[in-house]
This record gives C-alpha cells, sequence and structure tokens, in this order.
C-alpha cells in the first residue's frame, strides 16, 4: 500500500471520527453551500465543512435548542468580518477547536500595501480612515502588538492644571465639588514640551490620575495660552489628586524607536517603523475593526444559556475613544458574554487584544477554566455575577493601552477564583467585591508597576469574602497612595485573611475604612521597612501571623485592631512600633506593647519559598502556629497551560 493512500485513509478516519463529535464543521477551505458534516471537502467536491461560523450557528438553530450541539473548528486563521454572536437561541452549543489545532479568531483585517515612507518608516493607505469609518488604537505585527508613537519616548510630561477639591473618598460622595466639564476636557501644557507643531488630528494623550488614567483626544489646541482642548471628557480633572503627569501618543514626533506605529488619520494611512531585519513584503499586519470577536448574550427575560467555548484562539480587537474609569471597565472583551447562564470558557488564548480579554456581566454559574490571556490593551479577565468559577488561568501583561487595568476582576456573589496566576500588571492584579467569595491559592507577582493605591489582591465594597491560600510577592511601591499586597478597602466587612504568605511587599496589609476583618495565620516577610496600615478602620482580628522585616517594622492606627492574640513580629533592627492617626496624619509612635500573647522574638523561619515551617525553639510552636505552606498556588500542573 502507498504512502500516500495510507495518508489518505487516516485522514478520512480522523475526519470520520470528529464527525461523531459535531454537528457542524468549520474550515479555511470550506463552503457557506455545503452541508458543513464533513470535517473536510469530500472526494466529488460538492460538499465539506462550512467556511464561516455565521453560517454553522445559523445551521445549528435549525436543528433546535433542546439538544446538545457542537460546531467544530479546524485548524487556521478566520478573519471574523463580524463578531460571532451567540443568545438564547444558542443554548446547550458548544464551539470548539478541532482537537490538536490551532484555531484563531481575529476581530480585525490584515493590512497590505506597505510602501516606503521616507528612509525608515513604511506605510499602508486606509481609504476608510480618510473617511472617518475606521479608527483603531492597537496593531499586531507578526504576532506582536506593537508600541504605539509616544512623547517622551520615557516616563511622562508634566502638566500645570490643578485641582484642589478634596476626595472625600468613594463612600463619602468623590468630590467635595463636582467637577466642571471644562475642567474635564482642559490640561495646561508648558511650552517647552508641546506647541503649534503638534498635529490634533492625530494626537491623544492618557491623562494620569492615582488609580485609573483617561485617554482623551484633542480637539484644539492654543499655543498662546498652552491650552489643550479634549475631544471626550477624562474620568477625573487633571491635576486632581496633585497627580501632573501625561503623555501624548499617534503623532510621527513620536516615532523613537523601531517597532512602533501611529495612524495617520489626515493622510487616511497606518505607518510603522520595522524591526530590524522584518520585510515588510511579508509581514503579518492585522488592524482591529471590532470591539469583540464572541458575545454571548441573552435579553433579560431569556438568558443564553450551556454555551461552551473552547480551545479557541482570540486576537485582534479594538477599542473606541473614551475614558475607561476604574479598571478601564467600559471596555468590552474580546469574549464578551451578559446575561447568560451555566456558560463555560475553556482552555481559550486570549492574546493581542485591544480591550478585555474576557467580560462576562450579570452572569450565574460561569466557569473560565484553564484560558491564557496576556498581551491585552485593558483587564485580562472581568467577571460580575453569581456563582462563578475562575479557575487555573494564566493571566499577564495586561493594561498595555490603558494602565488601570486589572488582571483578574470579580464580583456578585459566591465566586471560586482559584489557583491563577496573575503577573505583570501596571495596576493591581486582583480586584474583587461583593459577597461570600473565596480566593484561594492564587499565585500573583510583579503587580502595581504603573499606578497606585492598589495591590497584589485588592477587595472593596465586600462582604464574607475568604482570601485563603495565595503567594504575592515582588510588589514594588511607586509612590503615590501606594502599593500592598492583601488590600481592603471602603466597607469591606466580615472578611477573613488567613493562609497567604507576602514576600517582598513593603506593606503586606492595608486595609482603609474597613470594619470586623480578621488576618491570621499569614506570614508576612521583607527586606526593608515595613508597614502594617488601618487608617479609618475598626474591629480588627490579628491572630497567629508570623511579620518579619529586616528594617523596622510600623502598625497604623493601633486602636482598629481588638485583639492580637498569639502573633510573632520581628525586625532584624528591634524597632517595632504603633503609630495613631488622626484621619490620615501622624500623630506620634510608641514601641509595640506585646499583648494578648502576642510575642516580639525571632521565629526561626525555616522556608523553601513556598512552604514555611518553624525550627525546633521557635516560640510560634508554643504558641501554636502551625506551618503555612502555600505550595500548590498558582496554576495547577494537571492543567495548567
Amino acid at each position: 500500500m502507498n504512502r500516500r493512500l495510507i495518508a489518505v485513509m487516516l485522514f478520512s478516519l480522523s475526519a470520520s471520527a470528529m464527525a461523531q463529535k459535531a454537528d457542524f464543521f468549520v474550515a479555511l477551505n470550506g463552503n457557506d453551500s455545503w452541508s458543513g458534516k464533513l470535517a473536510a471537502p469530500g472526494a466529488s467536491g460538492d460538499d465539506g465543512p462550512l467556511a464561516s461560523l455565521r453560517a454553522a450557528r445559523d445551521a445549528t438553530r435549525k436543528t433546535g435548542m433542546d439538544r446538545t450541539r457542537r460546531i467544530v473548528v479546524r485548524g487556521g486563521e478566520y478573519f471574523l468580518e463580524e463578531p460571532l454572536a451567540l443568545d438564547e437561541r444558542d443554548s446547550n452549543l458548544t464551539v470548539e477547536a478541532a482537537a490538536g489545532e490551532n484555531a484563531i479568531l481575529y476581530g480585525g483585517r490584515q493590512v497590505t500595501g506597505w510602501k516606503r515612507d521616507g528612509d525608515r518608516f513604511w506605510a499602508a493607505t486606509l481609504p476608510a480612515v480618510a473617511a472617518k469609518s475606521w479608527d483603531f488604537r492597537a496593531l499586531v505585527v507578526n504576532g506582536r502588538f506593537c508600541r504605539r508613537a509616544r512623547l517622551p519616548k520615557t516616563g511622562a510630561f508634566t502638566h500645570l492644571s490643578e485641582f484642589r477639591v478634596p476626595w472625600m473618598s468613594t463612600t463619602g460622595g468623590g468630590w467635595k465639588r463636582k467637577p466642571t466639564p471644562e475642567e474635564l476636557t482642559t490640561l495646561k501644557y508648558r511650552p517647552d514640551d508641546l506647541g503649534a507643531w503638534l498635529d490634533t488630528r492625530n494626537a491623544e494623550l492618557t491623562v494620569y490620575h492615582m488609580w485609573d488614567e483617561s485617554l482623551v483626544g484633542i480637539a484644539s489646541l492654543d499655543d498662546s495660552s498652552h491650552t489643550l482642548r479634549f475631544s471626550n471628557p477624562a474620568g477625573h480633572p487633571p491635576g486632581a489628586f496633585g497627580v501632573k503627569k501625561y503623555v501624548v501618543w499617534n503623532v510621527r514626533e513620536g516615532m523613537t524607536e523601531p517597532g512602533q506605529w501611529y495612524l495617520d488619520r489626515a493622510a487616511g494611512r497606518v505607518v510603522y517603523w520595522p524591526l530590524p531585519g522584518e520585510d515588510m513584503a511579508a509581514a503579518k499586519v492585522i488592524a482591529p475593526t471590532s470591539e469583540t470577536a464572541i458575545q454571548i448574550a441573552g435579553v433579560r427575560n431569556a438568558h443564553a444559556k450551556n454555551i461552551t467555548l473552547k480551545g479557541l484562539t482570540l486576537s485582534v480587537t479594538n477599542t473606541p475613544l473614551v475614558a475607561g474609569g476604574y479598571g478601564a471597565r467600559k471596555f468590552d472583551g474580546a469574549v464578551s458574554v451578559r446575561l447568560a447562564d451555566d456558560c463555560r470558557l475553556l482552555d481559550l488564548t486570549i492574546v493581542n487584544v485591544g480591550g478585555q480579554g474576557i467580560k462576562a456581566t450579570a452572569c450565574a454559574n460561569l466557569r473560565v477554566e484553564n484560558c491564557d490571556v496576556h498581551e491585552t490593551g485593558a483587564c485580562g479577565i472581568l467577571v460580575q455575577g453569581t456563582d462563578s468559577a475562575i479557575l487555573n488561568n494564566h493571566v499577564r501583561r495586561n493594561g498595555l493601552t490603558y494602565p488601570s487595568a486589572i488582571g483578574l476582576w470579580f464580583g456578585g456573589k459566591g465566586g471560586r477564583i482559584s489557583h491563577n496566576e496573575v503577573h505583570d500588571t501596571p495596576y493591581s492584579a486582583i480586584v474583587g467585591g461583593g459577597e461570600k467569595h473565596l480566593v484561594e491559592a492564587n499565585l500573583i507577582y510583579d503587580a502595581m508597576k504603573e499606578l497606585h493605591d492598589g495591590g497584589g489582591i485588592y477587595i472593596g465594597f465586600c462582604k464574607e469574602i475568604v482570601l485563603r491560600g495565595n503567594l504575592i510577592r515582588d510588589i514594588a511601591d511607586t509612590g503615590g497612595y501606594g502599593a500592598s499586597a492583601y488590600y481592603l478597602d471602603e466597607q469591606a466587612q466580615d472578611c477573613v485573611v488567613e493562609d497567604n504568605v507576602s514576600i517582598g511587599v513593603a506593606t503586606p496589609s492595608h486595609n482603609h475604612m474597613a470594619t470586623k476583618n480578621v488576618i491570621r495565620h499569614n506570614v508576612f516577610l521583607y527586606d526593608g521597612n515595613m508597614k502594617l496600615t488601618f487608617p479609618r478602620s475598626s474591629d480588627y482580628r490579628l491572630e497567629g501571623n508570623v511579620i518579619c522585616a529586616k528594617g523596622n517594622i510600623l502598625i497604623t492606627n493601633p486602636d482598629a485592631i481588638v485583639e492580637l492574640p498569639k502573633n510573632v513580629i520581628y525586625s532584624e533592627t528591634g524597632k517595632v512600633e504603633v503609630e495613631s492617626l488622626k484621619d490620615y496624619s501622624a500623630a506620634g509612635r510608641t514601641p509595640l506593647a506585646p499583648r494578648d500573647g502576642t510575642q516580639i522574638a525571632n521565629p526561626l523561619l525555616v522556608s523553601d519559598g513556598r512552604a514555611y515551617r518553624f525550627a525546633d525553639k521557635s516560640p510560634a510552636l508554643n504558641l501554636g502556629i502551625k506551618p503555612v505552606d502555600v505550595s500548590t498556588a498558582g496554576r495547577e500542573a494537571a492543567t495548567g497551560k
């Protein structure tokens, strides 16, 4: 038997086996006039897989909602003319990649026709951009989320605008005086930074605040008064919180190194500076046309139910020009889910998208598992619903366009957020609110790299959330309102922080306007001066913790701690102090007086970096403190990607 015949037989067997598991197939060599029942074109050439997901969806709708249905997508690259929209008619449907094949869905189109633009740059004409029917702020070249042209090259400009109105906290209603429209749309710049040369048709600004930022366009520039007026309002006035940073994007003057690009809206073209050795005749350049690739959306009285997405790769989506708000929450996801029950997002890869990776709201019993979400303009995963499960996902390098974006964000009630690995985030790694969630065995590192007032895990406006068995390490404080490992913020009540580890974080526990919470049996370690902070908080219990620093240890607002039983606190400098506060102002320091069995002593820790036990003569043993083991934190090896 010749090799060609054997190969044909094996393929036929594979296709036959696959056909037993699918109602319809989609393939690049398919045709929407075919039945879709075959995994590959038949020998006669008159039947085979479908060519589009939309045709496959429409075909499954004709089979009825009362049975399980499956669409299998063969490997290859699919450029979606519009998002795949699934609703209540698609209940009990699975859309999955063929086993062992990489099916990639793009929410954009390829850009071709590149020509030289001067000595270094290349440009491609885009008539739809000139006609103002297409605008985008992400570009992917050869699988790389490219950096937009920026000024300055590094760091940020300092503007001259001020907004001296006090922030009264979110609970207190926000700003003491509501900002005016002019304050939200005006920025005073230094004449040495900008001028009449700035092309306001192309330029966009990131105006930094404290815990978020605003991306705005430019309506006008007055070079005599050194004033910019925005085309869309900022979320906070420039100068709020005393922050006066901004960055200019998308102008030719910001093209300072290979790999950058800008969209020349006036000329209707995109301009790119290739990397060394990058051949623009062969380069694959994709620009987004849609804010999402797959939508699952029911309606209020008819939720979409039991829909599964599995094994697909989604890439290249867009965002509009608006200020995203806290956590860049205004933007949609490459996968967007709303008003849906019992749905599953499994084994997805989401990469190089302009907005969120996954955004799910008003959902019940949603499962997001084994997904790899990285290189996103906004958040990695955002789930707001009841009884959700966010398990074993890898989220990294989010917030590439919107630095306030959050790695993993949960809300609602009764969720389980477990065994995720989240790192390399410009703001908080995990953020949550709502009630009765379990946040367990997550691995977090290298968060809070750009913005302030957040942490490795941040929860607020919540009740009865348990943070257990997590490992957070290496979070630097870059200024502003600071950064911490475990942060319980406004209205956090009856929450428990237990069996966690914090390494390399100067403020392992920050608590603000929170009450009746328990911090117990954690290990907090730092190589310098450490703080545990409790401003405007009350009724805390700290029990059985091991707190060690090579520098001084300071606990602020000790009146918030009503019980301090059986902790071991150790500073190599011998300086462990408490600091009274009047609101947020320091009102004097004194040495910590041991009470409730708490000891100031060396705990004699023995550790491999994940499991923490105590040497034979450790005072922790006498206090009954058990070892803390976070060796299982992060993705589980059996199913990790």
